[in-house]
């Protein structure tokens, strides 16, 4: 011990940023020719990302501007309500759809027994019947579990069925939400939304039970049909102030209305932007609050968080697991106060109690031994975070006040707005997908084609729908996958591995895990000259040349040309056709297989040629 403080840093000088951007130019100048080198902008620019809707990330910040606030108080940035220590900090709801009824209420009291803290149950054709509601919930005591409903094809029956069950059971207390939400409804099944029954359902739980919330205003259908982040919060706020409108016309204040509204958030493996959207979120509605003339405390936004739909892949399904913990992770921090994580094997059918059990204990980890919920708005203060809450809350605001001039949610719905703003943020993606710029791991990156299927139970038939069109990310490599599966023989390829272990081994095993993307098999072949490889070429129509500049300069066109002659259709090279040091390569050599490449259109051209299914 010593009498003077021990400074860890205190014989160093504090960088300045100029510090900083000095190290990056020489970094990204390093093997630069003289008189080509970047300046500090460009440097910049090669640095910075922009997510597929615009949020721009830059690689480092300092400062953040504004007022940070307090927790529980408006604008609600930093969350509607404060946390005091208690274990979970949010509400645990678990989603039940599976129409087997003796299954549901199982696992419908298996959840609440095992940590969750209230239900979601989505009625429909493709789920729970309305009228099984109360088979299913058959145990459960809706005084102490909120219980909430949606339906993608009647909305009524489902509200009126869990209203019946509250009046059947006897609760006093109830909690939970009707689930009506007429844009949504109409974003999922086209036409123009018809409003009318909001009134009735508010004035409904406003008088006999006071803990229920009629209206939800359901956002993950525009994520499931692929939005980006400022348009989720932006059609969230589009929607919130609809349902204002129809609800004043009716004699029901703003300030009554806003107590009505539900916000059902997608978050997804995205850490930052989703716990950024949640936040972006409140403020806005606050903001709107604060225009309608709502008091300050009641301005919150209360918001159920649920896992993405979207970001879930059926192939290597176990990756699915780190995809919700990171984003349960993040509608945690995010301040949500209910969260639902969907089963890691929902692509696939419906969930059974293992995967229904991961999904549930996800947020209890997260919870009661990580301790996320003991804390007030964890990432407050973060320079990148009130960046991008800003950024998202400004932008988002935007949008809402072009759907306003559009006319409002409701006609930007009808019109073909909405539809056309997310097909051209799912273009922008489709590219990031297709070069891996957008990875997905176990399925577009590492993937593993030979994967023991996991058995589940198969969802009952959808009907068509005629409103926007949901699609996962990983549904084009999916396909890829199939195709292959679906061929006569396994499509193999030919890889022509040139030199030493030390000249090929890197390039050999992009390349085999690239084409493992789509489920095309290997066949490696190592020889001493193009002669050999001729011989070991046998019936392959289709080969990737695989080493080092060094090698491909002194053998890749002589190789290429062997195998041409030995009845190879396609001979392709890992890497530029540069580093074969001639002209010539493009003659013999009919593509290159490389980093950033178009992943998609190559595989599909590939399978087209090995007979890959339609």
């Amino acid at each position: 011990m010593t009498e003077t403080p021990l400074l860890l840093a205190g014989d160093f000088a504090t960088p300045s940023r100029e510090d900083w951007e000095a190290e990056v130019l020489k970094i990204l100048n390093r093997r630069r020719p003289e008189g080509k080198e970047l300046n500090l902008d460009q440097a910049m620019a090669r640095l910075r990302t922009t997510t597929v809707d615009g949020l721009s990330i830059d690689p480092l910040y300092t400062s953040h501007d504004g007022s940070l606030g307090e927790p529980g108080v408006a604008p609600f940035t930093r969350g509607t309500t404060i946390r005091t220590g208690s274990l979970t900090g949010w509400d645990v709801c678990a989603l039940h759809e599976d129409p087997e009824i003796a299954f549901s209420n199982k696992e419908v009291l298996a959840d609440l027994e095992r940590g969750a803290t209230s239900l979601w149950l989505r009625t429909g054709s493709d789920a729970i019947a309305a009228s099984d509601l109360p088979a299913i919930l058959d145990g459960v005591d809706s005084d102490i579990a909120a219980i909430s409903v949606s339906s993608y094809d009647d909305q009524q029956a489902a509200a009126r069925a869990l209203l019946n069950f509250f009046s059947a059971t006897g609760s006093h207390h109830a909690s939970g939400n009707l689930g009506v939400d007429a844009l949504a409804f109409a974003a999922r099944n086209g036409g123009r939304p018809e409003f009318g029954s909001e009134a009735e359902w508010v004035r409904a739980a406003m008088a006999e039970y006071r803990g229920v919330r009629a209206l939800s205003v359901d956002v993950t259908c525009y994520n499931d049909a692929g939005a980006g982040d400022i348009d989720q919060v932006g059609y969230a706020l589009a929607s919130g102030v609809t349902y204002l409108r129809e609800l004043e016309a009716a004699g029901i204040t703003p300030a009554a209305a806003f107590g009505q509204i539900t916000f059902r958030v997608a978050v997804d493996a995205d850490q930052f932007t989703s716990i950024a959207r949640l936040r972006a979120l409140r403020r806005a509605w606050a903001r709107i609050g604060e225009l309608c003339g709502v008091p300050a405390d009641r301005r919150g936004a209360v918001q159920h968080a649920v896992t993405s739909w979207r970001m879930i892949t059926r192939d290597d399904p176990w990756v699915n697991l780190l995809r919700n913990t990171i984003a349960t992770f993040a509608a945690a921090v995010g301040g949500a106060e209910a969260i639902t994580t969907l089963p890691f094997d929902t692509a696939l059918g419906l969930p059974d109690d293992f995967s229904r059990r991961m999904a549930r204990n996800t947020q209890l980890v997260a919870g009661e031994e990580a301790n996320i919920g003991r804390v007030n708005d964890p990432a407050g203060g973060s320079w990148y975070v009130e960046n991008l809450t800003d950024q998202l809350a400004e932008s988002a605001w935007t949008v809402f006040t072009q759907i306003e001039a559009a006319g409002g949610m409701a006609t930007a719905l009808s019109s073909g707005m909405i539809a056309d703003r997310i097909a051209a943020t799912n273009a922008e993606r489709a590219k990031r997908l297709a070069d891996r710029s957008q990875p997905l791991t176990g399925v577009s990156m590492f993937p593993k084609p030979d994967e023991a299927p996991r058995e589940v139970r198969p969802r009952p038939v959808a009907p068509v729908r005629g409103g926007l069109r949901p699609v996962r990310d990983a549904e084009v490599f999916e396909a890829l996958r199939d195709r292959a599966a679906g061929a006569a023989e396994t499509p193999t390829a030919m890889l022509a591995c040139l030199g030493a272990r030390r000249d090929f081994g890197a390039r050999e095993t992009f390349t085999t895990a690239l084409l493992g993307v789509a489920g095309i098999a290997t066949n490696l072949v190592e020889a001493g000259s193009a002669e050999e490889f001729a011989k070991q070429a046998g019936d392959s129509s289709f080969a990737i040349l695989c080493s080092s500049a060094k090698v491909y300069a002194e053998q890749a066109v002589a190789v290429a040309t062997a195998l041409k002659q030995a009845g190879v259709q396609t001979v392709y090279l890992a890497g530029r056709l540069t580093e074969t040091g001639t002209d010539d390569a493009a003659s013999v050599i009919d593509g290159e297989v490389y980093a950033g490449m178009d992943v998609v259109a190559f595989l599909n051209q590939t399978l087209d040629q090995m007979g890959g299914a339609a």
